[in-house]
């Protein structure tokens, strides 16, 4: 992932440099599981415990030579070790048990910090909804104006989306949290299966059951599959907002630097940018979990196939929607909301979001649904070609209706109820 698009903590756990520690990490696990074994003796692992983690470059030169990453890996962190011990490290291993397990631990560390990022926006979501809980607004459904709601009702369908996927996140991180020591072909037959279970409690994993080569894929196409969809749910709140920002309806605004420019030519321009960039990643997102689902099917006990995919994918669907999360809640932390605005849009149609109350009056009146339905519709289409308010070309029709049938709050009776629900839920302080 580009630096424009990545926190330091979230794209230090890619870097070449993390991936070699973690896999010195398993290594010398490895070794000392070896010699509680009996393997090897205390004075060899003392040994193997002066090794060093490589630098990318050394491996790199090596891999030249070999055309294997892991051997030259191997190769560049056992010369680093004092004594004739480093014959021992990997011992009983084949690749992947060290790319796997060590996978799988920065896998957790990764969704442990998108989990924290997504808590942060599922919070200010529900903050911000229970300030906004009385701001009246208008629905909209297809684009068009539909009945009145709040401002924080909006926002709470929104926190609740955050908090479900969080949810989802969590079940994801426990079946990628695993890992194997399982030898060429996961049969153990080269390794006793107390060295992964030691190292795997020690990394905070779990082991794979039957394991082949490879942990299985499916785990890691959930992960990334649910990392899309919280993008999606992201670019739900996104679109929102930018929906929300258009000239002709201005209810809420991004925030703004104090030298904000919106266009190279236009001063006047105040654009939704902000909003647009969490779009775009969401896109990214789902495009990274297409690649992932190809990754499940590999031949017989493994292939490579997956490997150059997972290289690219892994490190940018992470950083991005960290990213994306973190840059959802310094906007609606900042969201500039304009109740005035709301306000006059809920007016904008001459009454017509009323015409449901009115339908719904007649009906408990005695008309039958059809005739009520057609006569408010009758009326309502007037009023859209005649820009002459509703209860006119309701009155005109013999239909006898009040100011109060005009009023939002006759919208808003079970408001409270839905705030319950939010509380018992997601909890925030306003």
């Amino acid at each position: 992932m580009i630096p424009r698009y990545s926190h330091p903590e979230m794209a230090g756990l890619w870097t070449d440099e993390a991936k070699y520690a973690s896999w010195v990490r398993v290594e010398l696990l490895a070794c000392e599981a070896q010699a509680e074994l009996g393997v090897l003796s205390p004075a060899e692992l003392a040994e193997i415990r002066t090794g060093r983690v490589p630098t990318p470059q050394r491996v790199a030169e090596l891999e030249k030579d070999r055309d294997h990453e892991i051997l030259a890996f191997l190769a560049a962190y056992t010369e680093t070790i004092d004594g004739r011990a480093a014959r021992w490290v990997h011992h009983g291993m084949t690749s992947y048990d060290l790319v796997d397990t060590a996978l799988g631990h920065t896998l957790a560390q990764a969704c442990d910090l998108v989990l924290a990022a997504g808590r942060q926006l599922r919070d200010v979501l529900a903050r911000r909804a229970l300030e906004h809980w009385d701001t009246v607004c208008v629905a909209r459904t297809h684009g068009i104006h539909a009945e009145p709601t709040t401002f924080g009702h909006k926002l709470a369908v929104h926190a609740l989306a955050v908090h479900r996927t969080l949810e989802r996140l969590g079940a994801a991180r426990t079946k990628v949290a695993v890992g194997t020591i399982s030898g060429a072909v996961g049969t153990y037959a080269q390794i006793d299966p107390f060295v992964e279970r030691y190292v795997c409690e020690r990394l905070g994993l779990g082991c794979e059951p039957v394991p082949t080569q490879v942990v299985a894929r499916d785990r890691h196409a959930d992960l990334v599959s649910t990392l899309a969809l919280f993008g999606a749910v992201v670019e739900q709140v996104a679109l929102e907002l930018r929906l929300l920002q258009r000239t002709e309806v201005r209810e809420v605004e991004e925030p703004r630097t104090a030298g904000y420019q919106g266009s190279s030519a236009m001063p006047h321009k105040r654009n939704p940018t902000s909003s647009e960039r969490l779009c775009g990643l969401a896109r990214v997102l789902r495009a990274n979990a297409s690649a992932v689902l190809e990754n499940v099917a590999l031949w017989h006990e493994r292939d490579l196939a997956h490997s150059s995919v997972e290289r690219i994918v892994f490190p940018d669907s992470f950083q991005a929607l960290h990213y994306q999360l973190r840059s959802a809640t310094e906007v609606i932390e900042g969201l500039r909301v304009f109740p005035d605005r709301m306000r006059r849009n809920l007016d904008a149609t001459n009454g017509l979001i009323y015409s449901s109350v009115v339908m719904l009056d007649l009906v408990a009146a005695g008309t039958d649904r059809e005739s009520a339905y057609r006569t408010v519709q009758a009326a309502a289409t007037e009023t859209w070609e005649s820009e002459r308010p509703l209860i006119e070309t309701l009155q005109e029709r013999g239909i006898a209706v009040q100011p109060e049938q005009f009023d939002p709050r006759r919208f808003l009776t079970q408001n409270s109820l839905l705030r319950e629900r939010l509380e018992e839920i997601i909890h925030v302080e306003v």
